[in-house]
């Protein structure tokens, strides 16, 4: 009997071309060694438009289920990672992400380790880092009408310009405090360095469990990012009496109109996202590098008194 079979997702940034020509260079060198490429049908139909040849590689969904799947290889920035997240989600899958955007805090490697990222993908020199993800619920007049999941975030925002939307936050089933804003972001430790980093929280380290609430311009004394346990549970309530349309966007992919009087909850999720890794550095260094920090004139710890 002969070795089963090994389909490996490959998700590029579909509409520019560099991450085409990545995702071709990547079906290439996975076909070289033995191991089935697999595309979405986004993907598929660019791919095969550069390069007739890939017609024949299978289809997520139709010839290969996600549950298959070996690994997920994602050629892009932040967006992208998420994406194909969104695409697997549930499968027990591990995604190795290649930066061809700009920060790209998620991905793995950069441009110019394409083809040995891929290498030690097929060689599975890889460990996995699981990330918190959470469960999203949107209540109103005390029914459910919407339900999803966040690797990054869950961000309540005012739909239109002229005027706040009016709310209370709640940790744990008890009222904290109640005030006009923008919005608010309820985050993992992953998302602290994306929405939640721009909107002046906190930026926490990915091995910790918790969970952060970021207000948006905030009108009141005690707004300030909140970080709490992650097996808490955060809610924030739009106030009735808020005429201002709302939306909530779940990693900023999915989204639902938000009527006066809705509960949006939120919760550690059961399922996290599985990140495969190709190097043990600490987060720190990814700090630096990511957001380009002055770091000279370090001694590090043998230098010190």
């Amino acid at each position: 009997m002969g070795e089963p079979r090994r389909y490996f997702l490959v998700v590029s940034h579909t509409g520019r071309g560099d991450s085409v020509l990545a995702g071709i260079r990547v079906c290439r060198q996975l076909i070289e060694a033995g191991v089935d490429p697999v595309l979405g049908p986004d993907e598929r139909d660019e791919l095969v438009e550069a390069e007739p040849n890939l017609a024949s590689l299978p289809v997520l969904g139709e010839q290969v289920a996600p549950d298959e799947l070996e690994l997920v290889i994602v050629l892009g920035g932040d967006g992208t990672i998420l994406r194909a997240a969104e695409t697997v989600r549930g499968a027990d899958v591990p995604l190795l992400g290649v930066n061809l955007g700009h920060v790209g805090f998620l991905a793995e490697s950069e441009r110019d380790d394409l083809e040995q990222a891929v290498s030690r993908a097929l060689r599975r020199d890889y460990s996995v880092e699981q990330r918190m993800t959470i469960g999203v619920r949107v209540t109103s007049d005390g029914d459910t009408v919407y339900e999803s999941w966040a690797l990054n975030e869950a961000s309540i925002e005012k739909a239109s310009r002229e005027r706040m939307i009016e709310v209370v936050v709640e940790v744990d089933g008890r009222p904290l405090s109640s005030f006009g804003c923008d919005g608010v972001v309820m985050s993992t430790p992953t998302g602290s360095t994306a929405y939640s980093f721009s909107a002046g929280g906190p930026v926490v380290w990915p091995t910790l469990d918790a969970m952060l609430l970021v207000p948006l311009s905030a009108h009141a004394l005690f707004a300030r990012p909140l970080v709490v346990a992650a097996d808490s549970v955060l809610a924030v309530e739009l106030l009735r009496r808020t005429d201002t349309p709302a939306v909530l966007w779940c990693d900023g992919r999915r989204t639902i109109d938000l009527p006066a009087g809705a509960r949006v909850m939120v919760w550690r999720s059961p399922t996290p996202v599985k990140l495969a890794r190709l190097h043990t550095a600490p987060f720190t260094d990814r700090l630096v590098r990511k957001f380009d920090l002055p770091v000279t004139g370090w001694r590090g710890p043998s230098g010190r008194d």
